[in-house]
């Protein structure tokens, strides 16, 4: 079945997005207001690029929070539960947003790029306002913006090579999540060694929009001697590596969940002392172990992909759901990730999953399914 999804003023476009179309992007998708490629025609193949070469990704729909003045520290603290107060500038973290009453709102990297700036890269939803709404309720004196940052992925084991022949052999000594302000050929941007996947790769967080096309034709020709080309994030090795999707995995609107039930309640740091939003609510959730925990399975019979979040049962009683389902090129079987009842999660014979209607026999496995 094909689709199509209208290019019109409502949604914005990248600073890659006339390099994308020329490349032979065949297709969309919409994230935090923007159009993001899914995929450039052979999804197969790019899958193998990202698995054995290097692939490129326009992930500017990654968008940017900025916290900057004299108080953004306190609002960047005050966002998260993980305690930063050992954040280095230069280093990135990993953290967990969450509501008042404890659910995930949004799991960003954390950029530190002064003792009083901060980027939060953003999955999808709109956590610029929520930032602003709090630091003017606090009465802090901090400026929450959206810079003009889009970021350019480069992934995959060749990736390395790349960033060194476009910045130099220093950047194999970056740790993971460590960055620097830097410029290619006069392009302002952030180097980062960072990526959604476990292939190994580093961000470019362009710092001027306009240069979007030069910058993509640059890491297209340093790349071109080990093989590069275009492709997307991808939900396939997402899925075989155990990486979370804020979203697609959980999402506050349709399927929320708690640090605890993600596996991120080690990113809760109730003894670090600081104050932070939802703090009361997490306090008594980490009481007792949580009522789902998040799984893997592995799917018999085939079934088709469904694209959206579906039932998980034991016998005829719904335990939980599956959230999202894909092939496993590597395991030669349909894998995917969901929440289900904690008591469940060591051992359950006899779990199916329902699709279009249909009961599949499904498995429990551990979470990653490749390491």
């Amino acid at each position: 079945m094909n689709f199509t999804i209208g290019i019109g003023p409502n949604i914005r476009k990248s600073a890659y997005f006339d390099a994308t179309l020329r490349d032979g992007v065949r297709g969309f998708s919409v994230y935090n207001h923007m159009y993001i490629p899914s995929h450039f025609g052979d999804p197969e193949g790019e899958y193998d690029l990202l698995m054995t070469g290097v692939a490129m990704w326009d992930v500017a729909a990654q968008r940017q929070v900025q916290l900057a003045g004299p108080d953004a520290d306190k609002l960047a603290q005050y966002l998260t539960p993980r305690d930063l107060s050992k954040t280095k500038v230069g280093q990135g973290r990993y953290v967990t947003l969450c509501d008042h009453d404890g659910w995930l709102i949004n799991d960003p990297v954390l950029l530190k790029l002064s003792e009083k700036r901060f980027w939060l890269s953003v999955a999808d939803s709109d956590i610029h306002l929520w930032a602003t709404a709090l630091g003017r309720e606090k009465g802090w004196d901090v400026e929450v913006s959206e810079p003009d940052v889009s970021p350019l992925a480069i992934q995959g084991p060749k990736a390395v090579e790349v960033a060194a022949a476009l910045f130099g052999d220093r950047v194999r000594e970056f740790r993971y999540f460590g960055f620097e302000e830097t410029d290619l050929d006069g392009i302002p941007l952030v180097l980062a060694r960072s990526g959604w996947s476990k292939q190994g790769g580093y961000e470019l967080y362009l710092m001027d929009h306009t240069r979007g096309s030069e910058l993509w034709d640059k890491v297209k020709q340093a790349g071109a001697a080990y093989g590069i080309g275009p492709g997307a994030p991808n939900d396939t090795e997402r899925l075989e590596s155990g990486l979370i999707s804020y979203g697609a995995d959980m999402r506050w609107q349709t399927h929320p969940a708690t640090p605890f039930e993600m596996g991120l309640g080690g990113m809760v740091d109730l003894e670090a002392g600081h104050e932070f939003v939802g703090r009361a609510a997490l306090s008594e959730l980490a009481k007792n172990p949580p009522s789902r925990v998040r799984v893997g399975v592995v799917i018999d019979g085939n079934p088709p992909i469904p694209g959206a979040p579906v039932q998980m049962k034991l016998n005829a009683d719904e335990i939980g759901f599956v959230s999202e389902v894909a092939v496993s090129k590597r395991l030669g079987k349909t894998i995917g990730i969901g929440l289900i009842r904690a008591e469940l999660a060591e051992e359950a014979e006899g779990l199916q999953v329902l699709i279009d209607g249909i009961a599949y026999p499904a498995h429990l496995h551990a979470i990653p399914f490749v390491k």
